[in-house]
């Protein structure tokens, strides 16, 4: 698919990649090579380095394909950049591969300028910071032309959104390689199950389930904020529980089932209602619900249902399911990896039905394969760009999200179109500012009032 920007019809943002989908690349046209081929050395810089961000740069050095190396690093507290650069330094600081000194190591607020300015054109900039800042640190990767990871969530609501697919036009005619952290994408088990689906082995899609429920997740709950720290370092301490920052538990434990169904459905859904409740928060200040039920609807009727749950004590489960007029698609069960991808004739999973399945063990890890996917296009100048499935993974989540919070059907069309923005001037943050969310007098944030507030000022 080429690439659409956001003033787009509905209709154009519905439909996911076709075959080349499988390779999770959203094509351009060709523009001039945006690398210098005579430096074979690709130099990286990690802006966000919490587990996430040591994560992503352990599989960024792990790769097999050319030198590589990480040089910079920039976060907003001291000891995320200690421990990750402790961590890296364990397992890449005899390889050569690790070349971070005190000087390129940044904290503050403008730390992701800092970092990339280490960089030259061509190299990869890696972002895991809160999703709230995702925009303004892809602006400046593609005023330095850096090639880009980022992780998921992109955006926690409409106007982000619009601004992250309007960027990626800047990105595109840059011929950038951008890679999107929803690494399910990348997975071989998927993938053949992907074009499975798609040459119709299971028939017409006509209903599809995802479920992640487990007991309490601590970092969707944020503590009641100690003395000695202000409210935005609080908040970005605990960036999961606070909707601004992350797009809340939804945004960051659902999207993966939500993009993986959508994907073997090759299509976006249109609208989102969604039941929801908080349940056992205790002294815990953030704007989670305990559990989401969402109800997503395609342009064709066929509906997505999705749960999930934090709760002790419940059935737990983590899978994703697509049901056709021929049989049972399973996309992934247990995990994100491994996957266990199969088809069964009928829906009833019973091992006579079964008529295919992806051989197991899965040895190819998606964490890494992204990586080597994104890696290869740098190196062979392919055309490699994942933000807009990204970003409508991203938007389509916060539809089930705001669904939820506000007890009110949300379609596409307003989520594409809303001009509530969750953070404005988010731009001018120092380590000094106020945080955009501002507690109530008993040192507890706004939360969502399903019914009563409706403005989703809080959704």
């Amino acid at each position: 698919m080429t690439s659409e920007s956001s003033n787009s019809s509905r209709r154009n943002f519905l439909k996911t990649s076709g075959s080349v989908a499988a390779a999770s690349t959203v094509l351009s046209t060709l523009a001039p090579r945006a690398y210098a081929a005579d430096e074979n050395t690709l130099q990286l810089a990690l802006v966000g380095c919490g587990g996430r961000g040591t994560g992503a740069a352990t599989n960024a050095l792990s790769v097999d394909n050319g030198p590589i190396k990480l040089v910079a690093m920039a976060d907003v507290f001291e000891s995320n950049l200690a421990n990750s650069f402790g961590n890296l330094d364990k397992s890449f600081g005899e390889k050569g591969t690790l070349d971070v000194p005190e000087e390129r190591k940044f904290i503050g607020f403008d730390g992701y300028k800092k970092a990339m300015d280490c960089l030259k054109p061509g190299d990869i900039v890696i972002l895991t910071t809160p999703c709230a800042f995702r925009w303004l640190h892809y602006t400046y990767a593609i005023e330095r032309g850096l090639n880009v990871f980022m992780e998921k969530p992109l955006t926690p609501d409409g106007p982000s959104t619009r601004k992250m697919l309007d960027l990626n036009e800047k990105a595109l005619e840059k011929n950038l390689k951008v890679a999107v952290g929803l690494m399910c994408r990348h997975c071989d088990a998927r993938r053949e199950l992907f074009d499975r689906i798609q040459s119709g082995e299971i028939g017409d899609i006509n209903m599809m389930r995802a479920y992640r429920t487990a007991g309490p997740t601590g970092s969707a709950a944020a503590p009641p904020k100690p003395d000695g720290i202000s409210d935005l370092m609080h908040q970005i301490k605990h960036f999961h529980g606070f909707l601004w920052l992350s797009g809340g538990a939804v945004s960051d434990f659902l999207i993966h089932n939500i993009d993986e169904s959508c994907w073997m459905k090759n299509a976006w859904p249109v609208e989102a209602k969604a039941l929801g409740g908080r349940h056992y928060r205790g002294d815990a200040v953030d704007q989670n619900f305990d559990a989401y039920s969402i109800e997503y609807t395609f342009e064709d009727g066929t509906k997505l249902f999705v749960g999930g749950r934090t709760m002790p004590g419940c059935h737990s489960e983590f899978a994703s399911f697509a049901h056709g007029s021929k049989g049972l698609g399973v996309i992934s069960s247990r995990s994100h990896w491994p996957s266990r991808a199969r088809i069964y004739k009928g829906h009833n999973m019973d091992k006579n039905n079964l008529t295919w399945e992806y051989p197991q063990p899965e040895k190819h890890n998606p964490y890494q394969a992204e990586w080597e996917h994104l890696i290869t296009a740098i190196r062979e100048d392919q055309t490699y760009n994942e933000v807009q499935r990204g970003a409508m993974a991203s938007v389509v989540t916060s539809m089930g999200r705001m669904a939820a919070h506000t007890g009110q059907i949300i379609t596409l069309d307003q989520m594409m179109n809303s001009q509530h923005e969750m953070a404005p001037g988010i731009e001018n943050l120092t380590l000094d500012s106020e945080s955009p969310l501002q507690p109530k007098p008993d040192g507890k944030y706004p939360i969502p009032y399903p019914g009563l507030i409706k403005d989703r000022e809080y959704a």
